[in-house]
Parts: C-alpha cells; sequence; structure tokens
C-alpha cells in the first residue's frame, strides 16, 4: 500500500466505463429481465505509468472489434498526456437457454447501432 492503484482495479475502471456507454445508450447491461448477457471472454491490461489512489484520470473506451456474437472494448486511461494504462474486454452476446445453460448468439442490430451512437455522442 504505497498509496498506488492495484493492478485489479483498473479492470474495474473499465468495466464502468463500458457500463458508463451502456447508460448513455439508454440500456443497462445488468437490467432486469433482459433477454441478452454479456459474459467476459477474455480480459487484459499493459501498464504504462503507475496511477496514485488521488490521482484523477480518464478511461476513453471504443469498440475495437465487433463480430457476429462478439464485443471488444479497448480502452486506454490517461492522467493528462500520460498514458496510464491500455486494456481490452471482450464480451459474448448470450442468451439462457431452457436447461440453464448459455447459447453464444448474434449480437441485436438495435443493440450494436445504439452502442454506436453512444459512442460517437462521446468522442
Amino acid at each position: 500500500m504505497a498509496g498506488q492503484v492495484h493492478f485489479a482495479n483498473f479492470f474495474r475502471y473499465m468495466e464502468e466505463a463500458e457500463h458508463a456507454i451502456w447508460r448513455r445508450a439508454g440500456m443497462r447491461i445488468a437490467a432486469e429481465g433482459r433477454t441478452h448477457q454479456w459474459p467476459r471472454i477474455s480480459a487484459q491490461c499493459d501498464f504504462k505509468s503507475r496511477l496514485r489512489v488521488d490521482d484523477e484520470f480518464e478511461v476513453r473506451t471504443e469498440m475495437a472489434k465487433v463480430t457476429d456474437r462478439t464485443i471488444q472494448w479497448a480502452h486506454t486511461m490517461m492522467r493528462g498526456d500520460t498514458l496510464v494504462a491500455r486494456g481490452s474486454v471482450t464480451a459474448v452476446c448470450v442468451q439462457l437457454q431452457a436447461d440453464g445453460t448459455f447459447k453464444a448468439v448474434a449480437i441485436p442490430a438495435e443493440i450494436l447501432a445504439r452502442l454506436r451512437e453512444a459512442i460517437s455522442r462521446s468522442s
């Protein structure tokens, strides 16, 4: 505890930035009764500069890659002009099946359009 942000928090910051885009799009990723769910299938982060607990910083988020069933979110964390970290999180679109399992399904066009619009408004 040298006043430095623990590495695990960077994954929380990336997740919160993604959730903010969903909210800006008028949706909630964890909404009650939703038909689609978004488990993470990959997450990584490369640390470039240390971040102290009281530092102010920004997380810039974009859709780096979209496939029929997945969205890879790219995150760049900046403290002023200093690059703090770069990371990505890939989520797959799934639906709950009658037997309790999940099945990967195509991302609904409306969801993708709303997310893209929310990102373009924040740029």
